[in-house]
Parts: structure tokens; sequence; C-alpha cells
């Protein structure tokens, strides 16, 4: 059970973003002021890594509460708009104003969500409220005690551990080639940046409608059946990148910059939606009152995987010689990195086969009972017709 902290959680990570997105728009693009541009972006993903333990739990918490599955799907689907609207306004002002002031305005949105996160009631969150004699009782230690406790018997589950382990196997294992591909479509195809945002408005919007059509209809596709087709898809969408390096696309007629659009973020997009089915898998799974500890453990081993997979990534590339003027064996390693992607499959047996939410099925008579009962019908008003002309001839 979530404690009734979540309000002055969110006035702190709010806080955290003010404090670092804020200075960016006064700290001049030098090298000697790397390590506080550096110290800046790490207070500010430390509090969006907070917020989306935080949310992850609230939505795996109140599904419970309520007996609703598949939240995270509306999650997923609110985050994707939020993508949308953001880059889309992003794209905008980095048109009209120099990129220090996207800063300032960022912090000045993040400064609205502390003065609402200020005044929110811990009762519009739909959050249990436990009473100050609880907090009196137990201790902060007794509390994260019980969480780990509990956490360790969630983890010993293998319907919770199995999944957990391919998926993060399935990121681990694939080197992260993103900061490579960004740095050759600006140095070597130089790409406006215009471009680049256009791309990830429309990765947005695939997301989107890959949560809506999951929602509606893939929630009832087994699992393992989903979770295979999207991770083969996801390994040849990393060929696209080949397609861009190798410039065949232009040999049919396609633009770079139309290319990028359409296609840059088609990886990203499924690797993200990959996620969901086992944020919905582990939030129907995880026992009553340890929603935050089971997610925040998910996404801790989310992080840690993507982690190793860039470390991989800039291994390889380091490796291969790739660097800021040599771009020559980057199909190579575009290769490298799709036969790494069909690798989870070869454990792909870790998934449940089973849907995660079965299809409802309306509680109606079949066809063979209507059968059987108009046969029964017809039997007894025979008999009953039977019997009435018996009773009429013994009368005569």
């Amino acid at each position: 059970m979530l404690y009734p902290l979540v309000v002055l959680i969110e006035y702190l990570i709010s806080s955290l973003g003010v404090l670092s997105w804020g200075p960016l728009g006064f700290i001049p693009v030098a090298r000697e002021a790397l390590p506080t541009l550096l110290a800046c972006v790490l207070l500010g993903n430390l509090g969006a890594s907070i917020t989306e333990v935080a949310k992850d739990a609230l939505v795996a918490e109140y599904g419970q509460k309520h007996k609703k599955t598949g939240l995270q799907s509306y999650a997923f689907m609110a985050s994707a708009v939020g993508g949308i609207l953001g880059n889309l306004l992003g794209g905008c002002f980095l048109l009209k104003t120099p990129p220090q002031n996207m800063f300032i305005i960022f912090a000045f949105l993040l400064s609205i969500q502390l003065t609402i996160s200020s005044t929110a009631r811990e009762e519009s969150l739909g959050l249990s409220q436990l009473s100050h004699h609880i907090f009196a009782k137990k201790s902060i230690w007794e509390n994260i005690g019980k969480q780990l406790s509990g956490l360790k018997k969630a983890l010993r589950e293998e319907s919770i551990s199995c999944p957990l382990i391919w998926i993060v196997a399935s990121i681990a294992t694939v080197p992260a080639l993103s900061g490579s591909i960004f740095c050759y479509q600006m140095q070597c195809l130089h790409l406006d940046p215009s471009v680049i945002g256009l791309s990830r408005v429309i990765g947005q919007l695939m997301l989107l409608s890959m949560s809506i059509l999951y929602d509606r209809y893939w929630k009832e596709v087994p699992m393992r059946k989903l979770i295979g087709a999207m991770q083969f898809l996801y390994a040849a969408s990393l060929l696209l990148d080949f397609v861009l390096v190798r410039q065949i696309n232009l040999r049919h007629g396609i633009p770079n910059e139309v290319f990028v659009c359409c296609f840059s973020g088609l990886a990203e997009t499924l690797a993200q939606f990959k996620l969901l089915p086992f944020s919905v898998l582990l939030a129907s799974l995880c026992p009553k009152g340890f929603e935050g500890s089971l997610t925040s453990f998910l996404a801790s081993a989310l992080c840690l995987s993507s982690i190793l997979g860039g470390f991989l990534g800039v291994g390889l590339a380091s490796f291969m010689g790739i660097t800021a003027g040599n771009y020559s064996n980057l199909p190579i390693v575009i290769l490298i990195q799709f036969v790494a992607a069909l690798l989870p499959l070869r454990w792909i047996q870790l998934v449940p086969s089973q849907p995660i939410v079965k299809k409802d099925r309306k509680k109606g008579v079949s066809k063979r009972t209507r059968k059987s009962r108009r046969i029964g019908r017809v039997v007894l008003g025979s008999i009953y017709v039977y019997r009435r002309e018996r009773e009429s001839e013994t009368q005569r």
C-alpha cells in the first residue's frame, strides 16, 4: 500500500526539475561548462525517474483496488499525447527562439506543476489513507523491511520472475546505437534539428495508435505470441538504419528527410511499446500492498538493462572504429545489432503463453443446449397432448 507521501514526492520532483532545467537557460554552451551541464541533466533525469516510478505505482495500486486490469495502456496513451504536444511545441519554439529559452520555458512549466502539487490533496489521487496512529506504531525502517520481504516473496513466483528476466535480458543484450545514429544524421547527412524532432512526433503518434490497438484488441492475444511478434518487428526496424546509412532510400527516390521523419523513430516506438504488456502483467500479478515495491524494482531493472545496452553500444562502436569523422563500419555494427535483437527469441518460453486479459464471454445458452431444450419442449408437449387424448377417450 502506498503511503500518503505521493504529493510530497511530486513536490520534490517539481523542485528538482526547476533547479535543474532552469539554470540551463543561463549557462553558456562551452566546454568549460560541461560538468555543470551534466550535473543539471543528471538532476533533472533523477526527478523524471522518480516520477515514472510513482506514476506506475499509482496506476498499479488503483487498478488492483478497483479491480481494473490494463490501466497501464491508458497511462501509455497519456504519455504519448504529452510527447506529441511537447515535441510539437518544442519544435515551434526552436524555430523562433534560441535553445536556451526552451529550458527557461520548461522550468516555468515545472514551476506551475510545483504550485499544483503543493495545493493538491491526497484524496484526489484515490489513495488509501493511513492514520497517524499507524505511522507512530511502525517506524520507517520497519515499513521498508516489510516492503522488501514482500518484494522477495513476489520475485520468488515464477509467473513474475520469468517475464521480468526476459524483458530485462531482451534490452540488456541489444547494443544501443542511438547516439551513433544521431551523430551520423547530424554530421554526415546534415539534417535539420526540426526533422529529428518531427520524427519523434511521428514516433509518439505510432505509440499512441499501438496503445489504443492494444487496449481494444491485442490484450486478448496470447502474450508470448504478441511479444515474439513485437521483438521480431523491433529487430527488423533496426535495419531501417542500415538502409539510411547505405543510402538505399535515395536509390528508390526517398529523400533522407522524409525517410528519417517516417521511419527513424519506429524502433524506439516498438521498444517502448514492448514494455506495456509486461507492465500490465506484473501489475495484475503483484501482491496487494506491494505495488510500489514491485514497480520500483521493475523500473530499476529496466534502467540497469538500458545502461548495459548503452555500454554495449558504445563499446561496439569504439571497437569497430566509429568516430566523429569515420562511419564506414556503421553498417556492420547495425547488422550486429539486428542479430543481437533476434537473440531474445531463443528464450521466449519465459513469457507466459496465455493472454493477460481473457475475453469476456457472455454466459448465454449454447446452441446444443438450446436444441436440447427445444427437443425437450417438443417431447413434453407431445406427452401432454397424448395424455389429454387418453383422458378424453376414457371419459367417453
